[in-house]
C-alpha cells in the first residue's frame, strides 16, 4: 500500500542526508500528484533518538562549540555547522508534524511538507557555505534539543506553541542579530545573504504553526490556549528578557502586538 505516513516515518528516520532528500522529493512529488493514502498507522512511534545519531557526535547543550567570535574563521565555521544543524532539524520536526498527527485536513500535510521543502534548500545553501571552508554537517558535536522538545510534544496544540511559535519565531530574532553583527565583518556577504533568504522564508514557517495553533485552540474544547503558560509547563523560565525582538517579522508570521509587548516585557 503506497501510504503517506508510512513514507514520511521512512524519510523521517533516514540519518544519510543524500539518501533523506531523494527520498523525500520522490515522496512530496506523489504527494502533489495525488499518488498516496492516507491510511492511519496503527501504532505512531515516540523516537527514542534522533535521525542524525549516526552521522553527528551527539553532547551536551554546554559542550557544542561557541560561535560568538565571527573575526575568525573558527567562529564562522561553529555557526554554519550550528545552522546546518538546526536546518537539519527542523526538516525532521516538519515530517514529524506530518507522521504524528494523523487526523487532520490536507492543508496540514501541505503546509509541512512545504515547510520541509524549504528546510532541505536551506541546509544545502548553508552546507555549500561549509565547503567553502573545509567542513561537513557533522564534522563538529551537536545537542538534540530541538529533538528532545518535539519528543515532549505529541499533542498538536503544545507542538505548534512550542516548536514553530516559540523556537523558530527565536530564530527570526537571532537571524536578525546575526545579521546585523555580520555587517561589520568582512567577506561575510554571502553568508549574510544566505541568512537572510532562511529569515524571510522562514517568517512564513511561523505563520503556518500560528495557523495550526489556533485551528487545534478553536477545535479544543474546555483547553485554556495560553501560550505563555504551555510554553512554560513544557521548559520553565523560557520566556527571559530579550532586547533582539524582530517586531516586524513575528508580526507578519501572526503574533499579536499584545504578545510581542508581553515578550518585550521579561
Amino acid at each position: 500500500m503506497n501510504n503517506y505516513f508510512t513514507h514520511i516515518k521512512d524519510v523521517l528516520i533516514q540519518s544519510k542526508t543524500t539518501e533523506k532528500f531523494d527520498k523525500f522529493h520522490k515522496l512530496y512529488e506523489e504527494f502533489k500528484n495525488n499518488k498516496l493514502e492516507f491510511t492511519q498507522l496503527d501504532i505512531v512511534e515516540i523516537f527514542q533518538e534522533p535521525s542524525y545519531k549516526d552521522i553527528c557526535n551527539i553532547v551536551s547543550p554546554n559542550d557544542v562549540p561557541k560561535r560568538q567570535n565571527l573575526n575568525t574563521q573558527e567562529g564562522i565555521i561553529n555557526l554554519l555547522h550550528a545552522i546546518a544543524h538546526i536546518e537539519y532539524s527542523a526538516i525532521d520536526l516538519a515530517l514529524d508534524a506530518c507522521y504524528r498527527f494523523q487526523n487532520m485536513p490536507r492543508k496540514f500535510y501541505e503546509d509541512w511538507m512545504e515547510v520541509a521543502s524549504d528546510e532541505v534548500r536551506h541546509f544545502l545553501l548553508i552546507e555549500k557555505l561549509m565547503k567553502q571552508y573545509g567542513v561537513k554537517y557533522g564534522d563538529l558535536p551537536v545537542h538534540q534539543g530541538l529533538f528532545d522538545a518535539s519528543m515532549k510534544t505529541l499533542e498538536l496544540i503544545p507542538r505548534m506553541a512550542l516548536i514553530p511559535r516559540y523556537m523558530e519565531a527565536n530564530g527570526l530574532d537571532a537571524n536578525m542579530f546575526i545579521i546585523n553583527k555580520l555587517n561589520s565583518i568582512p567577506n561575510t556577504k554571502e553568508i549574510r545573504d544566505v541568512l537572510q533568504i532562511i529569515l524571510d522564508e522562514e517568517i512564513s514557517h511561523v505563520k503556518k504553526g500560528d495557523y495550526w495553533y489556533k485551528y487545534g485552540c478553536d477545535k479544543k474544547e474546555n483547553f485554556s490556549c495560553d501560550y505563555f503558560k504551555i510554553v512554560n509547563t513544557i521548559y520553565p523560565n523560557s520566556f527571559k528578557k530579550n532586547k533582539h525582538i524582530n517586531t516586524l517579522a513575528r508580526e507578519k508570521a501572526g503574533f499579536s502586538k499584545e504578545e510581542i509587548e508581553k515578550l518585550k516585557s521579561y
